[in-house]
């Protein structure tokens, strides 16, 4: 095996840890809100303590990157791949702080509270999951077409955060008693927000990678 062929290996050795990455993450979104749902104190532990694990592997890729980097002087091709995924490790980490989050929240919090929300927030924490996912995939294809289509899906995200939070406000404004839990609600789909700005990020990213243009600014 040549230079060039054990480079390429370590090359897809760092796709495969980044889609491990992004499985823990999109892992960690699904079981917080299923802690919500069911009231699962034992499965919000789990999203808790697992954040650590994301950390470990955030520090460890990483330092893989870097290790491709001082290995060999890396084509442009390269270089975009490997800064790309250094970039995209901080969105997914803070993907599963923010899944932290959400868990430690669903202690104490009952979907039950408002019934004329319950599915909205569901089906925005799926959408945005599911962005968080593709993007990953979008990175590992190479699929700049995906990257480019989750833009739009972000739009999805957001309107289901204004749609949630003015019904919230109306509910807020019409039973002061409901203030507190109202907030806490505020606070789950403000962390669901992001996580879609997060999947959004890392497109932008993806797009850096195959174009060598990153926010309408050439820097490759």
């Amino acid at each position: 095996m040549n230079t060039r062929q054990a480079f390429d290996m370590e090359l897809e050795e760092l796709s495969s840890a980044l889609i491990r990455m992004g499985v823990a993450a999109t892992d960690a979104i699904d079981k917080a809100m299923t802690a919500l749902k069911k009231s699962d104190e034992l499965l919000a532990r789990q999203v808790i303590s697992g954040d650590n694990l994301i950390d470990e592997m955030e520090r460890s890729i990483e330092q893989r990157c870097l290790r491709l980097l001082l290995k060999q002087q890396p084509v442009a091709g390269d270089l975009r791949k490997i800064s790309t995924a250094i970039k995209m490790i901080t969105d997914i980490e803070r993907i599963g702080d923010a899944a932290s989050d959400i868990a430690e929240i669903s202690f104490y919090l009952k979907t039950t509270a408002f019934p004329e929300i319950e599915k909205e927030v569901f089906d925005m924490a799926k959408a945005a999951r599911d962005m968080v996912s593709d993007a990953i995939e979008a990175y590992v294809s190479e699929n700049l077409e995906l990257a480019q289509e989750l833009h739009k899906r972000d739009d999805i995200v957001d309107n289901y955060f204004l749609t949630i939070r003015k019904k919230l406000s109306k509910i807020m404004t019409a039973n002061n008693e409901l203030m507190d839990t109202a907030m806490d609600y505020l606070m789950i789909i403000k962390y669901l927000e992001r996580i879609g700005d997060h999947a959004e990020n890392i497109c932008e990213w993806v797009e850096f990678y195959k174009t060598g243009v990153h926010k309408n600014e050439r820097i490759l």
